[in-house]
């Protein structure tokens, strides 16, 4: 709303100025005062014959949607991402294709065996679907609007862009902490004072995990940790030296520990007493903790799709005379493999940790939408589909919104 005032204003101003101009020159008496009046009043009443969105009507969904973009890719804190491979570019129909490395090759030492014997290297493909976030539709009534001493639409922008990420954000951080303790995902449990129910994060805990990614080789440089607010909590309390490196004030973050470069972040994943990761849509339970997760950076990815604003202009709405506007945004984070990722969950010093966990996996937006369109098809090629067909197309008229799921 303010970028529209400030357009108005700026090409009012230039049509009174030309407008005199042009009077002055053709020697027009009291050239100023009928300047004004052409450089005002005339397009004014021109502007009922332009179309639709000229003369500043309606409101300039590619505006908002640039700002949006431009809000979710300068982001929220999440700087543990910084550095992090982006494939963006990579991106189409917001699927994005990885290769799949083969393994090394054998390396013979001394040989003495003439010809070399071929070892083939496969590589495959990869293709992932980026997750779909989308935000319920705000209303804004013609009522707000009208003498409004704010700018409504940016405020509702905002809100909208800041719930985005803080969804993407959060659902990045589940993505790259393991699913339980295996041979390549190493899950350590806290191992200090107990607190409420939970033993406390020490520094021990974390030389642990140090010691578990030492054993599966994976390099030092690139490694980084990420703490939640309950294990931050703990070391601030029992461990000076990391009250001493907290905060360094030339970075912003903590400082590095133990060959990590350390972070911290409020919405870490939560693990259960077992220590096996609370899946993305549970609600974590009593006896759920939040926990820290590690990562080497070569080994996860990054890739922001498409972002799209939907508005429904209250010219159309005669019902309720109200704006409504939501936006569609596509993201994911994820490891290429399920290797080189880590965590510590606080143990509650009495349950047995889980290993080797089987859990399914999450599906993302592409999967859904194909699974979604498999069984519509199904359910017109079996008995009574057509029937079926039918009620669906009933249940679309009634609610349009619940089509969204069966796009093709």
């Amino acid at each position: 709303m303010r970028k529209e005032i400030v357009k108005f204003v700026t090409g009012t101003l230039v049509n009174v100025l030309m407008s005199i101009v042009i009077l002055a020159c053709l020697g027009i008496p009291n050239a100023g005062f009928w300047g004004l009046i052409v450089g005002v009043v005339l397009p004014m009443a021109l502007g009922k014959f332009f179309p639709k969105g000229a003369a500043l009507e309606g409101v300039y969904t590619e505006v908002w949607t640039g700002e949006l973009v431009k809000q979710l890719r300068g982001g929220m804190t999440a700087s543990f991402l910084d550095g992090v491979s982006d494939y963006s570019a990579a991106v189409n129909n917001e699927v994005v294709h990885l290769v799949d490395v083969g393994g090394d090759p054998d390396v013979l030492i001394n040989n003495t065996t003439y010809p070399i014997a071929a070892q083939e290297l496969e590589d495959g493909d990869i293709a992932l679907g980026l997750d779909k976030f989308q935000t319920k539709k705000t209303p804004v009534s013609d009522d707000q609007l009208f003498a409004i001493s704010y700018d409504k639409m940016g405020s509702v922008i905002e809100r909208h862009g800041d719930a985005i990420t803080i969804a993407k954000f959060k659902k990045a951080a589940h993505a790259l902490a393991p699913n339980s303790n295996t041979a390549k995902t190493p899950v350590v449990p806290t191992s200090g004072e107990d607190d409420n129910g939970r033993k406390k994060c020490t520094r021990k805990d974390i030389i642990a995990l140090k010691r578990k990614l030492d054993a599966l080789q994976v390099p030092a440089a690139g490694r980084r940790l990420v703490l939640c607010s309950d294990h931050v909590n703990d070391l601030l309390e029992d461990d000076q030296k990391f009250r001493d490196q907290y905060y360094n004030y030339t970075t912003g973050k903590i400082a590095n520990m133990y060959g990590f470069e350390v972070y911290e972040f409020e919405n870490c994943p939560y693990f259960t007493k077992e220590g096996t990761k609370v899946p993305f849509k549970n609600s974590p339970s009593g006896t759920d903790h939040q926990a820290s997760f590690c990562f080497y950076t070569k080994r996860v990815f990054r890739a922001q799709g498409s972002t799209k604003m939907y508005y429904r202009d209250a010219q159309t709405n005669p019902d309720y005379q109200q704006n409504e506007v939501n936006f569609r945004h596509y993201y994911i984070v994820l490891p290429k493999k399920m290797e080189a990722i880590g965590a510590i969950y606080s143990y509650d010093g009495a349950t047995e940790q889980t290993s080797d966990q089987s859990v399914e996996a999450e599906k993302n937006w592409a999967e859904t939408r194909r699974e979604a369109e498999a069984a519509k098809m199904a359910m017109t090629m079996s008995d009574g589909g057509e029937n079926a067909v039918s009620g669906l197309e009933e249940k679309l008229q009634e609610d349009p919104a619940a089509g969204e799921e069966l796009e093709a």
